[in-house]
């Protein structure tokens, strides 16, 4: 979870209260407190509440939860003659786009690096580490509208930020730190996203690096943002940073958006989604009534605009940059916290039942104990996942037994997994800033014919990984496990031949190990050898 540092005199100048009020207030509305210090202090904010990632966001949700303003931030947007024109290109690439001026802000040091810090947090709580979302943040003074987002050949020069020089698109993926950070994300397109003005410059190379002409600095009064990605994560990014802004007295401005596919769209927009509340779904949830002018009091206490339609139901407003809010559930939850956990009177459940740990709870616990000790991390990624990540990229053949998405929300996200191992490489690929050796494993499901079996996986990378390591491990975990085993040549695609074996558990297969194929290296990116084992546990479940 993102860890925010909240300079003091920053935040008690935009929430109008004390240090000390700050202090004893702010975990109440879902936070932990990490570290005080004299002139700061930093704060773990839930990955749900992207709003508060930034001291302009907490301070406005703390004005509300202290009683100090109320309701519904209101942002006047004025219109503007600033336009950006989206080509037909760029729709197979990064589709989805999102901008907006604002003018008039002062900055600080502080300030920008609160700005900063805020894109970054996005990037990873919303944005993927930049694969759903990216934010550029541009010096308006410097560029010249109309703006045009398209793609360009891999050759295209310009000077990108922290450079002196201009470099190709092909240079900055292969010699700039964030290029080459980030350069798997337009992996595989012949052509590459640019932002350019009227006179051809470069505003921003998404979801890489800008260029340096837009760089913001203290002097920076307005600016342009643009938001760059694969879904509508991309305008919920564009509203959080706009009224993080507007909360510093700036001055949003609409930008005409011009789309070859569905004409223009004004952005942003920061119209509150409507939502109708009733009293019976709080008494269910919180297990207490609440009256309609309680109810309404806490919403708004939690910045959502409230209105009492009746003696039972309440007309709410979600505010455009809460980006948490799916279900009524997440409105009794504000209210909740609203009213105060603390005020929650205690009471005895009318039933009694005795509890004990699930099957699988018993075997997770064994299977995490050896894999820990033998020198692996647990990871707990998405069992949704797609075929290119499944089976393409594995080497291996597409099978009947997929449990597909009826209506998936991106790409990626088109299936449940039936194996653990692609999850784990993926995370490998995500890290490959961080020291080796890494050795990761997880204990999870996956999904077979609608059937759901749990399987551990683990995978091991470094330049000297080998067959001998993984078989030492897989030999050491069936020790542990008190259980007979063989091993017996495997023909599994994802591994190298000779490299490769099979587990079998009287006469049975029970999952493989091996030397990971160099095409299935080079599919994830990853530039050293990796072992990796799989095994299913479903007969071992009490």
């Amino acid at each position: 979870m993102p860890v925010i540092t909240l300079q003091y005199d920053d935040l008690e100048e935009l929430t109008g209260t004390d240090k000390e009020t700050i202090i004893k207030r702010v975990p109440m509305i879902g936070a932990d407190i990490e570290r005080i210090e004299e002139e700061y202090i930093d704060i773990e904010f839930f990955p749900d509440r992207p709003d508060l990632y930034s001291v302009e966001g907490a301070a406005r949700a703390m004005r509300g939860f202290l009683d100090l303003e109320t309701g519904l931030s209101e942002y006047e947007v004025k219109p503007s003659k600033v336009s950006i024109s989206v080509s037909e290109d760029i729709l197979k690439i990064r589709p989805f786009l999102g901008c907006a001026v604002v003018r008039g802000v002062k900055f600080t040091s502080s300030s920008i690096k609160s700005l900063m810090d805020l894109q970054e947090d996005l990037h990873w709580g919303l944005g993927r580490n930049r694969k759903k979302v990216s934010i550029g943040v541009h010096d308006l003074s410097n560029i010249k509208p109309p703006f045009r987002y398209m793609a360009v050949d891999p050759s295209f020069e310009f000077v990108p930020l922290d450079y002196t020089e201009k470099m190709s698109m092909t240079e900055i993926l292969e010699k700039h730190p964030k290029g080459m950070r980030f350069a798997h994300l337009v992996r595989g397109f012949d052509k590459y996203p640019i932002i350019l003005d009227a006179d051809d410059n470069v505003l921003s190379f998404p979801p890489i690096i800008n260029g340096t002409l837009t760089s913001v600095t203290e002097q920076t009064t307005d600016l342009f943002i643009d938001v760059t990605g694969l879904g509508d994560a991309v305008y919920t990014a564009l509203n959080i940073v706009v009224t993080a802004l507007a909360e510093r007295g700036g001055q949003i401005e609409f930008v005409k958006v011009i789309r070859p596919d569905c004409g223009e769209l004004t952005l942003p927009d920061l119209e509150p989604k409507a939502r109708l509340l009733t009293k019976a779904e709080v008494k269910t949830l919180l297990g207490m009534e609440l009256s309609i002018e309680e109810i309404v009091k806490q919403l708004k206490r939690m910045r959502f605009g409230a209105e009492a339609l009746d003696d039972d139901t309440v007309e709410v407003k979600v505010p455009a940059y809460r980006a948490d809010i799916l279900h009524n559930y997440d409105l009794v939850e504000d209210i909740a916290k609203g009213y105060g956990y603390e005020n929650i009177k205690v009471s005895i459940p009318e039933t009694y039942t005795a509890g004990k740990s699930h099957p699988i709870s018993q075997l997770r616990s064994p299977v995490n104990e050896i894999m820990v000790g033998l020198g692996y991390y647990e990871v707990m990624p998405f069992t949704l996942t797609s075929e290119k990540i499944n089976f393409e990229n594995m080497r291996r053949q597409k099978t009947d037994d997929v449990t597909y998405i009826l209506h998936p929300i991106s790409e990626d996200q088109t299936m449940l997994r039936t194996a653990l191992l692609p999850n784990l490489l993926e995370i490998l690929a995500l890290n490959q800033h961080r020291e080796l050796p890494q050795k990761i494993f997880e204990f999870g499901e996956v999904v077979s014919n609608e059937t759901t079996g749990q399987q551990v996986a683990a995978v091991s990378i470094h330049p000297q990984a080998n067959f001998t390591e993984i078989y030492e491990v897989v030999d050491a975990f069936m020790r542990e496990m008190m259980i007979s085993y063989e091993v017996k040549e495997s023909e599994d695609p994802a591994f190298l031949e000779g490299r490769r074996a099979d587990v079998y558990v009287k006469g049975k297969k029970l999952g493989v190990f091996g030397e990971f194929h160099p095409e299935v290296i080079s599919n994830f990116a990853l530039g050293y050898a990796v072992v990796g084992l799989e095994l299913n546990l479903n007969d071992l479940i009490g």
